[in-house]
């Protein structure tokens, strides 16, 4: 996995999260941090680990209640992407799970939310985490900016959170047991 250069606008999450991450899951963090990068953000935010974890793992695209629900979460994303998002811009995304950390990077709540899907594969006996984990982690905190996209998309992050809190199927990667065989 490629390794930020010291300074980089973007660093990548500490080495103890870093290195549980499966090779899909690190290419979606790359994916959040390009995305941030182009956006002019300052940090890696829930929104941008939501956009690309929603364009890259079928598992949570799964996760939703419908293909329409999906169609307006990206939809919403991409309306974030070419200036809805310009109000979050310069600011830290902050629900107050942590201290308020300023300097460039992940922002308090993506990095909180990428703890919780670590410590969720390690309850499921030390599994990789997955990318429904994530999505999991992000939906649990109610004022996160990720949160706050799925809200104006119409999902209800409770519902949400109560489908992937479902007991998996063995023999699947993600937490949705067969739902996420369909997608």
């Amino acid at each position: 996995m490629h390794r930020p250069t010291p300074g980089a606008a973007h660093p990548a999450p500490p080495a103890d999260i870093e290195v549980r991450l499966t090779a899909e899951l690190a290419s979606v963090v790359a994916g959040a941090r390009r995305r941030a990068l182009r956006d002019g953000d300052r940090q890696l935010d829930t929104a941008h680990l939501l956009h690309s974890l929603m364009e890259s793992d079928p598992e949570v695209r799964a996760a939703f209640e419908d293909g329409p629900q999906v169609a307006r979460v990206l939809g919403y994303l991409v309306q974030r992407s070419i200036g809805y998002g310009l109000r979050w811009q310069g600011s830290v995304e902050d629900s107050g799970a942590v201290p308020l950390v300023t300097q460039p990077g992940w922002s308090p709540s993506a990095r909180t939310a990428m703890e919780h899907a670590l410590r969720r594969a390690e309850a499921r006996g030390g599994e990789p985490v997955a990318g429904c984990d994530v999505l999991a982690a992000l939906a649990a905190d109610r004022e996160c900016r990720g949160v706050e996209v799925l809200r104006h998309a119409g999902v209800d992050a409770a519902a949400l959170t109560d489908r992937l809190a479902q007991p998996r199927e063995p023999g699947l990667t993600g937490s949705l047991g067969g739902s996420a065989r369909g997608a």
